[in-house]
C-alpha cells in the first residue's frame, strides 16, 4: 500500500492556475497574430505587447478573452481563414467594414457567443454563409457592398433574436424568405437580383418600397407592384425561329446600320459646314453695327453688355448689389456667367438682413477649394476655403433633380434664411438651377458635438462631461430647437448630435434645419443607421413628414447619448441589439431592483434623465412639448447652480452612476 496522497493545497492550486489561464488566454494571442499575418501584409496593425485586450481594435476582453474585435477603415486585404476565426470563440461583436478583404466569408460556427457580425463594405463573394444561421445568440448581420450571390438562405427563420439584417448591394438572387422573427426591426435586401413575391408576414409588412428597392423581379405590397400580372404572350403562341432565316436577318441588319452610319455621319457634316458658314456672317455683320452703335453712344455698349446677367441675385440684400458691381469692373468681363443665368436660376442669393455685406461671389464659391466633412441623408457637406482666405460650409442637397418647384425653394430658403438664433447655425446664401441645389452656412472650425462626446479618430475617444455641461448644452439645444418651433410649420426634422456645431465659445447650434421638404420620398434612400435611430416611432418611414412632436423625441434620444456617452446607432446595436430609450429603461429597472445607485450623482442627474425619457415616449400625445421641455431644463439649471461647489466632482455620464450591473444581457429580443 503506497503512501497517502497529500491534499492539494491552495498553493498548489495558485500554482496550477496560473499556468493553465495564460496558455487560455493565449489562444486569442495567437490567433490574432495568425489573422494579422493573413490579412495586414501592408502592416497598418501595429499589435505589441503581451496584452492582446491593449491592441488597436480590440474593443473589449472578458477575463483576458477578446469580445469585441472591431477592425474598420484600415484598407485589410486578402481573405479570412475559418481555423483563425474559430479561435476567437468568445466573440460577441465582430466588425471587418470598410476594407478590401476578398474571397468567401468562411464557416463562423465556431463564434456561438456572436451576436453582432458587420462585414459590409468589402469584396466578399461566393454564398451567403450558411453558418450563420446556426449562431443562435446573432442579433445583427450587416453583409452589405459586397459580391455575394445565391439565395438568401430560410434557414434564417432560425435566429429567433434577428434584429437587423441589411443585404443591399450584392448580387443575391432567388426569393425572400418569410421572416417572422417579432425582433426584426431594420430590414434592406435592395440593389440585388431578387424575384417573386415578397412575403406577406408580419415582420416584412412593415417595411416599405426603400428595403427592397431595385431587384429586377419583385412584386407585392410593399412596393405597390401586384403579383397577378403576367407580361408578354404566353410560351404556345411564340413561333419556333428558323436559325438560316435568322442569320440572314441578322447579316442585312449589320448592313443597314453601317450605311445609316455612314450616311449620318455625312449628313451631320454637311450641317455643321452651312452652320459654320452662317454663324461667320452674322459675326461680321453684328461686330459691324457694334462699332457703329458704339460710335454713336460714346462706347456704352460695352457697360451695357457686362451688366446684363447679373452674379449676385436680386433678393438677398446689400450683398448681392456688392457683387454685381464686382462684376462690372474687371473690364466689362462678366464673372460666373452661365446660360442659365437669363432664366432666373443659378444665381447665389444671400440671405438674412440687408445691412449683412457678404464679400465673395458665385465664381469665388466655384473656384474655392473643398474638403469633404461628411455625407447624410440630406446632402454632403465641404469646408469651401476661398482664394482670400475667407471660409464657409457648404451643402450640396441630394436628389437635386427631385421636382421641386424653382419657386416654392426660393420661398422656403427665404424663411429659412430669416431665422436668426445664437444657437441656430445661419444660412447665408443658396444656390439653384435645375440640376444643382448649394447651401451656404457659417464655417464652426471647433467641431460637433458628436466628437465632443465620441471623440474623433485623431484624438481618440471623448471624455464623459461634467453634469453642469450637459445642462447647458441641454439648454442652448432646447432654446434654439423651441425658436424653430415658434415658427409655424417648421420642424427641424434631423435632430442628431453630428447636426449640433459648437460656437466660438463652444455654445451648441444647431444645422440642418428645415430641410425635408427637398428630400424625395421615392429615391432609395441608404438606411444611415445615424438618422434611423434618432427617429420617432412614427416616422420611421421616410415617406412621413417630420413633426414638432418627433423632434422632441430626436431630442430625447440626444439627451439619452449626452448622458449615457453611448452612440444610439452603433454601441448599443452592437452589444445591446436595442435603441437607446429601450437600453436606459432596462438598466433603470434593474438598478432600482438591485437598490445599486449614487445617491449625489443620481440626484443631480436623474432629473435630467427624466425629463429625456419625457421626451421619448412611444406614443407623441405623451410628449412634452419644448416650451415645458426648456422650462425644466431651466429650473434645473438654477438648482444646480445655487447648489453646485467645487469640490463637487459628480461624473457627468448618467451610466458611469450605475456600477455593477451586467451590461451584456439587459435585453433579450
Amino acid at each position: 500500500m503506497g503512501p497517502k496522497p497529500k491534499p492539494c493545497s491552495f498553493f498548489h492550486l495558485f500554482i496550477f492556475c496560473s499556468l493553465c489561464f495564460p496558455l487560455i488566454a493565449s489562444d486569442d494571442f495567437q490567433a490574432l497574430s495568425a489573422l494579422k499575418s493573413s490579412i495586414d501584409p501592408s502592416n497598418t496593425l501595429q499589435w505589441t505587447g503581451p496584452d492582446v485586450c491593449n491592441w488597436e481594435g480590440i474593443k473589449q476582453c472578458i477575463n483576458g478573452r477578446v469580445t469585441k474585435l472591431v477592425l474598420e477603415h484600415l484598407n485589410l486585404t486578402g481573405q479570412l481563414h475559418e481555423t483563425i476565426l474559430n479561435q476567437l470563440d468568445q466573440l460577441r461583436v465582430l466588425s471587418f467594414k470598410s476594407n478590401s478583404l476578398s474571397g468567401g466569408i468562411p464557416s463562423l460556427s465556431g463564434l456561438k457567443n456572436l451576436k453582432s457580425i458587420f462585414l459590409s463594405q468589402n469584396n466578399f463573394s461566393g454564398d451567403f454563409p450558411a453558418s450563420l444561421s446556426f449562431l443562435h445568440r446573432l442579433k445583427i448581420i450587416v453583409l452589405s457592398e459586397n459580391q455575394i450571390s445565391g439565395d438568401i438562405p430560410p434557414s434564417l427563420l432560425n435566429l429567433p433574436r434577428l434584429y437587423l439584417l441589411y443585404l443591399q448591394d450584392n448580387r443575391f438572387s432567388g426569393e425572400i424568405p418569410p421572416f417572422n422573427q417579432t425582433s426584426l426591426r431594420f430590414f434592406n435586401v435592395s440593389n440585388n437580383l431578387l424575384s417573386g413575391d415578397i412575403p406577406v408576414t408580419p415582420a416584412l409588412v412593415r417595411f416599405n418600397s426603400s428595403s427592397f428597392f431595385s431587384n429586377i423581379a419583385l412584386c407585392g405590397v410593399q412596393i405597390g407592384v401586384p403579383c397577378n400580372v403576367t407580361n408578354g404572350p404566353p410560351p404556345s403562341t411564340i413561333p419556333a425561329a428558323n436559325p438560316k432565316l435568322g442569320k440572314r436577318k441578322r447579316r442585312w441588319k449589320i448592313i443597314a446600320i453601317i450605311c445609316g452610319s455612314v450616311g449620318g455621319f455625312v449628313l451631320i457634316l454637311v450641317c455643321s459646314l452651312v452652320l459654320c458658314l452662317v454663324c461667320k456672317k452674322r459675326n461680321k455683320s453684328e461686330t459691324r453695327e457694334g462699332r457703329g452703335k458704339a460710335a454713336a453712344r460714346g462706347g456704352e455698349e460695352e457697360g451695357e453688355a457686362s451688366g446684363g446677367g447679373g452674379g449676385g441675385g436680386g433678393g438677398g440684400g446689400g450683398g448681392n448689389n456688392n457683387n454685381n458691381n464686382n462684376d462690372n469692373d474687371n473690364g466689362g468681363e462678366k464673372k460666373g456667367g452661365y446660360a442659365w443665368e437669363g432664366e432666373g436660376l443659378g444665381r447665389l442669393v444671400f440671405c438674412g438682413p440687408g445691412d449683412q455685406q457678404m464679400s465673395y461671389s458665385l465664381e469665388d464659391l466655384l473656384k474655392a477649394s473643398a474638403e469633404t466633412l461628411g455625407r447624410g441623408t440630406v446632402g454632403s457637406t465641404y469646408k469651401a476655403v476661398m482664394e482670400s482666405g475667407f471660409i464657409v460650409t457648404v451643402k450640396r442637397l441630394k436628389d437635386s433633380r427631385y421636382p421641386v418647384r424653382v419657386e416654392e425653394f426660393r420661398r422656403h430658403m427665404e424663411v429659412l434664411g430669416r431665422l436668426s438664433h445664437p444657437n441656430l447655425v445661419p444660412i447665408r446664401a443658396y444656390f439653384q438651377t435645375k440640376e444643382e441645389r448649394l447651401l451656404v452656412y457659417d464655417y464652426f472650425p471647433n467641431g460637433s458635438l458628436f466628437s465632443l462626446i465620441h471623440g474623433t479618430r485623431a484624438n481618440g475617444g471623448g471624455k464623459p462631461l461634467h453634469w453642469t455641461s450637459c445642462l447647458k448644452i441641454a439648454e442652448d439645444l432646447a432654446t434654439g430647437l423651441l425658436y424653430i418651433h415658434q415658427n409655424p410649420g417648421l420642424t427641424h426634422g434631423n435632430i442628431k448630435s453630428s447636426n449640433v456645431l459648437l460656437g466660438s465659445d463652444f455654445e451648441s447650434c444647431l444645422t440642418d434645419y428645415g430641410l425635408n421638404p427637398f428630400k424625395n420620398p421615392d429615391t432609395h434612400e441608404e438606411s444611415s443607421a445615424s438618422s434611423l435611430f434618432y427617429r420617432a416611432p412614427e416616422c420611421r418611414d421616410i415617406r412621413k413628414p417630420p413633426t414638432q412632436q418627433s423632434d422632441v423625441y430626436s431630442f430625447g434620444v440626444l439627451l439619452l447619448e449626452l448622458l449615457t456617452g453611448k452612440t444610439p446607432f452603433q454601441d448599443l446595436v452592437l452589444e445591446h441589439g436595442s435603441d437607446i430609450p429601450l437600453w436606459v429603461r432596462s438598466v433603470r429597472e434593474e438598478e432600482t431592483e438591485s437598490g445599486d445607485s449614487n445617491d449625489a450623482s443620481e440626484e443631480k442627474l436623474g432629473a435630467l434623465l427624466n425629463i429625456a425619457m419625457g421626451c421619448v415616449s412611444i406614443g407623441p400625445e405623451d410628449r412634452p412639448v419644448m416650451r415645458e421641455v426648456l422650462r425644466m431644463i431651466r429650473e434645473m439649471r438654477a438648482e444646480a447652480q445655487v447648489s453646485s461647489n467645487s469640490s463637487d466632482h459628480s461624473p457627468g455620464r448618467w451610466s458611469d452612476t450605475v456600477q455593477s450591473l451586467p451590461r451584456e444581457e439587459h435585453l433579450s429580443i
